[in-house]
């Protein structure tokens, strides 16, 4: 009954007349900054004067900084104030007929946006634009990844929360969307793909170092729209000083030059080939019914929990000898494999591999919290250096109070995090990467699991940065004050963004410098770029307030350790630089009232919420029944579908792997000579005498370099790890690898191998 109560109450509010009609999205990237400006055209199409409430996602690093709304001929820029102060200037106006526009950040996730209309007049339209300024994260493949979130899932509230979304099937979203976007950057542009259908890229000069693309037409809110943007050279450090602004005070954030530096380490190739063979690696897997969803519109058979399963099977497989493991999955409560972190061995690995095999999104709603306190509080093993692996799509209300935990952690280990399917919460997997001194991926549409994770878990295996330390170097009456919180962790490829402000006078053609020393395998090694103190043109306030956004959201962090007397301090201190900046807070909010002399609207006003599209409309239902339906819904759909696969379905490359022993061989078994599409009289017939594993694991490396050339990354350290164990046996490998390529019907040589 609460089933179907729920559907029905869903399906009422999409009858009514939903008022907004259009969203019109506009981009510009000047190489890795992206400014994005949205237009959403409201009308009241009923014969009273409603309030339309739309709730929605952001990219959770985002700096929200322009509101305006016009009515009519009539636009009304939106002030920022302190947010109790907002939200009583919006009821004031309400009460006394005028109209009324507020825009909102979720007190407990900083990328949830609530949009007020309100006294939208019968047959009255409005439109207003939302603009807002966020950095573009490197990708594995060096591609920038832009994403603008059109799927905003059910938040799984562990207790009372105060945002309410309404969300419904993506194909009954009643309003449209278009999308354009202009790329500029030094250097070329090679190409942008995306997840959704495009128009050809238009190149504007011959350079082809600025160009233009749209989102074809018929957008069916299914998926976040996703923008890869790719430029030739692209590690390359950069330095953008950017003019104050001249009405501010001198020797303010926003009076004074503020510079943005893009470092991009360069680390010995010695020390990155060098693989640490110990550690405690601890993951934690998303179980909760949301997981079911499916991954990729385009393979709906796909489920999360299936492709998180396959990809934590692969990565159990990966680990070195000498390390520890364990395994937690969580939902409305958690569970674990073993009491606590367990030596790496044939044995441990079996009994994990079982378990994982098990797993289903079985557990209910999404209470991370629990199951990290649960970890945090597990004593660290000496010598054996945490590493943290998340799985989750993302799903919480309590975000805040989740990365506050990780960063109150981040001493005793690193944190990597992944957020699974659309509408993902980047301000949760962000969050736990960076305050946990890790990596974020995020796994959307066809993207292939296994290849972003094993390049997290290259980066948990290598050295840790260590010591790392910021050196200014500046005309002596120019001073530095960085506005980022300090560089705690340092990857090969991963762009460091580091935000200054910078005080006093500089001559015409003065220069500065930054080195970033550190310390990588026990050796010190420094990254320095030289840059000019002449202001950029044609930037604005981007890099002020990009610069305003981080030291905002580090001041927030410092308010929520500390709620007392010193913390209110904190509170004012960000309320008056969100005001100044004029960039959101958790602590401000945008407020727009139409004080023109028209008459007062009059009449009772009508409460509207604007749906939100949803990728798992199911899973909104489920949550809003009972938990024994939930349970039953999923235990039910997902163990025929995501739990048993028929071993001759099953993937081969998957099922290879799945018989890899923890020190790196294979045996000689039936379950081999399935996987490899021979019979065991085959394998046995061309066995060269008394190799047994030899033989068995020279056929599966053999395989894998033949038949899985182009996913090499997926495989790379299980091959690693049983060339180690070859190397072990003290057995010549040449007959071997002859007779393996004859029966398999490849040419790998040798070296290919690594023998």
């Amino acid at each position: 009954i609460s089933f179907c109560f729920s559907l029905f109450i869903v399906f009422l509010v999409v009858c009514w007349s939903v008022p907004l009609k259009s969203i019109e999205v506009e981009l510009e990237v000047k190489d890795h900054v992206a400014t994005v400006v949205s237009t959403l055209n409201y009308q009241n199409q009923e014969d009273k004067p409603l309030e339309a409430v739309f709730v929605f996602p952001l990219p959770g690093d985002a700096a929200v900084c322009h509101f305006s709304a016009k009515i009519g001929q009539t636009q009304i820029v939106a002030e920022v104030k302190e947010k109790q102060q907002a939200r009583e200037d919006y009821d004031d106006a309400l009460s006394s007929g005028q109209q009324a526009f507020l825009l909102e950040e979720s007190e407990q996730s900083p990328d949830i946006f609530t949009l007020s209309v309100g006294s939208l007049p019968p047959g009255e339209s409005a439109s207003i634009r939302l603009e807002y300024i966020t950095e573009l994260a490197v990708q594995a493949d060096d591609g920038l990844r832009f994403s603008l979130p059109a799927v905003l899932n059910p938040r799984y509230k562990p207790q009372a929360a105060t945002v309410q979304v309404t969300s419904v099937p993506a194909s009954q979203i009643p309003y449209s969307l278009s999308f354009s976007a202009r790329v500029s950057s030094p250097r070329p542009v090679s190409k942008v793909e995306s997840n959704c259908s495009l128009d050809p890229l238009q190149y504007l000069n011959k350079e082809q170092t600025q160009a233009t693309v749209k989102l074809a037409g018929g957008h069916k809110f299914d998926r976040d729209v996703e923008l890869l943007i790719y430029y030739k050279d692209a590690h390359q450090p950069t330095a953008v000083v950017e003019a104050g602004q001249a009405s501010a005070k001198p020797g303010s954030l926003m009076g004074d030059p503020v510079v943005m530096l893009s470092l991009y380490p360069e680390f010995p190739e010695s020390a990155m080939s060098s693989l640490s063979s110990c550690g405690e690696f601890v993951f934690l897997m998303d179980r909760s019914g949301s997981m079911g969803c499916s991954t990729s519109h385009s393979k709906p058979e796909e489920t999360r929990i299936g492709s998180a399963r396959d990809t934590l099977l692969l990565l159990l497989k990966s680990l070195p000898m000498g390390c520890y493991f364990n395994v937690y999955s969580f939902g409305s409560s958690y569970q674990h494999i073993f009491p606590k972190s367990v030596e790496y061995s044939d044995q441990t690995l079996e009994e994990a591999v079982k378990k994982v095999e098990e797993m289903t999104a079985d557990l209910g709603g999404t209470e991370i919290l629990q199951p990290l306190k649960h970890i945090y509080n597990q004593p660290c093993i000496p010598k054996q250096p945490r590493q943290l692996f998340v799985f989750t799509d993302g799903e919480v209300s309590n975000t805040k109070e989740v990365i506050n935990l990780v960063k109150k952690n981040s001493g005793s280990h690193r944190c990597f995090s992944f957020g699974i399917g659309e509408g993902a919460s980047s301000a949760l997997i962000n969050g736990l990467a960076k305050k946990g001194r890790g990596h974020a991926q995020f796994i959307t549409g066809a993207d292939r699991m296994q290849t972003k994770v094993m390049q997290s878990l290259r980066f948990a295996l290598q050295p840790a940065v260590v010591d790392i330390s910021i050196k200014w170097d500046l005309p002596k009456q120019v001073s530095a004050t960085v506005l980022s919180p300090p560089i705690t962790t340092l990857f090969q490829g991963q762009r460091s963004l580091v935000y200054a402000q910078l005080t006093g006078k500089s001559s015409e053609g003065a220069q500065g410098s930054v080195t970033v020393n550190y310390k990588l395998a026990g050796q010190p090694s420094k990254t320095q770029l030289h840059f000019s103190l002449k202001p950029a043109e044609d930037t604005g306030l981007t890099v002020h307030r990009l610069g305003a956004r981080v030291l905002i959201r580090s001041l927030e962090m410092e308010e929520r350790e500390d709620r007392g007397e010193k913390g209110e301090a904190v509170k004012e201190k960000v309320v008056e630089l969100s005001v100044k900046s004029g960039v959101s807070s958790s602590f401000t909010a945008f407020i727009a009232v139409n004080k023109s002399d028209g008459k007062p609207i009059e009449g009772p006003l009508i409460h509207r919420n604007v749906p939100t599209p949803s990728k798992c409309f199911l899973n909104q239902l489920i949550q809003s029944s009972d938990c024994i339906t939930h349970s039953f819904i999923y235990n039910n759909k997902n163990k025929d579908k995501s739990s048993y696969q028929d071993p001759d379905q099953q993937d081969p490359f998957l099922q290879l792997v799945s018989l890899q022993k923890a020190s790196g061989c294979w045996l000689l078994d039936p379950a081999l000579a399935a996987a490899l599409g021979k019979t065991s009289e085959e394998l046995d017939q061309s066995k060269p005498a008394s190799v047994g594993c030899l033989w068995a694991t020279i056929l599966a490396l053999i395989w894998l370099h033949a038949s899985k050339t182009d996913s090499k990354g997926e495989w790379e350290l299980l091959s690693l790890k049983a060339v180690s164990w070859l190397r072990t046996q003290n057995a010549p490998c040449v007959e071997c690898v002859d007779a393996a390529n004859t029966l398999l019907g490849c040419k790998v040589q040798r070296d290919v191998l690594g023998l």
